[in-house]
């Protein structure tokens, strides 16, 4: 049999659930996984391997239109994820207006590479609904293989895989079959601590934070990280210490906690806030942070 290898490209609103899906095919958590939107910053690969494929994931950021430039340099992301797949993955739900990426769908229809339209949520829906939605997106993208699944509930990922292997072109593996990633452990450590944010903090403060790991020290017993929170205003330093601290301390259990174990080792975590008014606008500053070339 001959090997097939690709580019799978995951694609969609925020809070389809594309990052949980991401996660389920991989057999990892490579991407972090909240309720809000925005959750996914950058583009972040995950490689499946087998003695017949390699599977190289793609998750990208939700799309959304964008208000800043660290939100530009997101969709970039995406457009670039677009151009250079072998198989599309895009992410809907039964929920969500599906006019919502009409002008993506218009560029799904002339692509060359096949695209495969995942219904995600279908068990918080019923069996109706979802026959119906998915006679809507065959008229929308009649080249398209569409599929409902869970990927919370894991249902119907095999029939996600198999369709992904069949669509894959006839290639040698395009990493080494022991890589799973693309990402090394300080970009994990950074991403673990700002869905800790995400889960913690409301309204802007979320959006507001980028962190950074200045210290990564790996050692025999234990991971030594020390990482920076930056914000944007003093009043969101505060509110991210919290009163005494308390606040911050929490991020910092929880976040060690899911550290530990991703990393299935002991770590020592510190955590400092600072104040850099124009993070998500300086291109030196996005550029430090890898959402610049």
């Amino acid at each position: 049999m001959a090997h097939r290898s690709g580019f799978v490209n995951i694609i969609g609103n925020p809070n389809v659930g594309k990052s949980t899906l991401m996660n389920a095919l991989v057999g990892e958590k490579l991407s972090i996984v909240t309720a809000k939107a925005q959750t996914t910053r950058h583009r972040i690969m995950g490689i499946v391997n087998s003695e017949d494929f390699q599977i190289v994931y793609s998750d990208t950021p939700g799309i959304l239109k964008p208000n800043y430039r660290l939100q530009e340099n997101m969709m970039r992301f995406v457009d670039g994820a677009i151009s250079d797949a072998d198989v599309i993955l895009y992410v809907t739900d039964t929920v969500e207006n599906a006019e919502k990426n009409s002008e993506y769908v218009e560029k799904f229809r002339d692509l060359v590479c096949p695209v495969v339209v995942v219904i995600n949520k279908i068990d918080i829906s019923d069996q109706t609904k979802v026959q119906t939605l998915m006679r809507q997106w065959q008229e929308r993208l009649p080249k398209a293989r569409i599929i409902p699944a869970s990927a919370k509930e894991r249902f119907n990922l095999e029939a996600i895989l198999q369709t992904i292997v069949d669509l894959l072109p006839e290639c040698p593996p395009w990493y080494d079959k022991d890589t799973f990633t693309d990402k090394n452990l300080r970009f994990f450590a950074s991403e673990i601590i700002r869905e800790q944010i995400l889960l913690n903090y409301k309204e802007e403060i979320p959006y507001c934070c980028q962190v950074e790991i200045e210290s990564f020290r790996e050692g025999a017993e234990r991971y030594d990280i020390g990482a920076v929170i930056y914000v944007m205003r003093e009043s969101q330093k505060g509110i991210l210490i919290g009163k005494k601290g308390a606040a911050l301390k929490k991020v910092g259990t929880q976040a060690r906690l899911e550290m530990e174990d991703f990393f299935q080792q002991k770590v020592f975590l510190n955590l400092y806030v600072k104040v850099d008014p124009d993070w998500r606008q300086s291109r030196s500053e996005l550029r430090k942070f890898g959402y610049e070339d």
